[in-house]
């Protein structure tokens, strides 16, 4: 596995380590071939879906990774929900407390999960105020506090790993394609494939209206957003990758498919309607990205990761009612 400079702790044994105690907290990935995406784009797709994950979505398995390794008991971290969510739940698990920055514009599902966790939920509007600068606020007010952050941290992705592990254990694939935010989780895919020793492309998914990682990626250098973007994906609503999300997904991805939210909520109809399954609009942008680019993965062995299921119910029934326009 490659060396990382923005996380010595990154190591082949930590990774090994991780594998064989975090499964042991966590749900396994559902996997599911999708006969009607197969037949439509003429590849074989298969599903590796966390919609069933502790929490609704991936960011059980870094949570619960981070704050086991911990000896804070008070947490503040900021979210646009899922992993508000798994803080909260890992915080009452593990015994802890925390407090979850949010936007307002957060899907009410999300600010109601995170409550019932037992976590406490700080509304801010970020056209006033951002999210980290209120969560450097909330840190001065209690300096014994811990600041976990959702993405850029050796420990959220090495637990993501362990979704690449099971997906790379499940069978063998062309191309793995994963939606992109701040680079948690597709830094955690990238990782497991590295660790596996395995061939497999990996290619990130990220909404058109947020591309920062595809800027990034095009221009060999960091570039964020300047504000946070408006997209449909609000689990990829962030002004940019994390440091050391960057150094891994600079090094190990293949390509980064900008996704237009149309098409991400045509991807999200489409999960729907022929593989019965629910999902959250970030969670469809990996079919997105099929969908975007078909010819592509033609003839190739695909798994499209959905990250997660949390979404609003009106979002969600408007979603399915709207007709794609031509």
């Amino acid at each position: 596995m490659r060396t990382y400079t923005t996380a010595s702790q990154l190591t082949d044994v930590y990774v090994q380590q991780t594998w064989e105690t975090l499964p042991q907290h966590i749900r396994p990935t559902f996997l599911k071939r999708s006969s009607y995406l197969s037949e439509l784009l003429q590849c074989d797709v298969t599903i590796a879906s966390e919609t069933f994950q502790y929490t609704g979505s991936f960011k059980f398995r870094a949570a619960y990774n981070l704050l086991s390794q911990i000896e804070q008991t008070t947490i503040v971290t900021a979210s646009s929900g899922n992993f508000g969510q798994a803080v909260a739940y890992a915080s009452k698990l593990l015994g802890k407390s925390c407090t979850v920055v949010m936007p307002e514009t957060s899907a009410q599902v999300k600010i109601d999960a995170v409550r019932s966790y037992g976590g406490n939920v700080d509304l801010v509007d970020v056209r006033k105020v951002g999210r980290n600068e209120r969560v450097e606020q909330l840190m001065r007010e209690n300096t014994n506090a811990f600041w976990a952050q959702a993405y850029d941290d050796y420990r959220v992705v090495t637990g993501n790993s362990t979704l690449g592990m099971e997906i790379l254990q499940h069978g063998s694939f062309d191309t793995i394609i994963v939606p992109v935010g701040g680079g948690g989780l597709s830094s955690g895919i990238v990782i497991a494939r590295d660790h596996a020793q395995a061939d497999t492309e990996i290619i990130g998914a990220e909404p058109l209206p947020g591309n920062d990682a595809a800027r990034s990626f095009r221009a060999g250098q960091l570039i964020p957003n300047e504000v946070e973007p408006q997209t449909v994906a609000d689990g990829a609503r962030t002004i940019g990758l994390g440091k050391l999300n960057w150094e891994i997904l600079s090094q190990g991805l293949a390509d980064i498919i900008e996704v237009p939210d149309e098409t991400t909520l045509e991807g999200l109809r489409t999960y729907f309607r022929y593989d019965n399954l629910k999902v959250e609009p970030t969670g469809a942008l990996s079919i997105g990205a099929l969908l975007t680019q078909p010819e592509r993965f033609r003839g190739k062995r695909v798994c499209c990761i959905v990250s997660g299921g949390n979404v609003d119910p009106t979002v969600y029934a408007q979603a399915l009612l709207t007709t794609k326009t031509s």
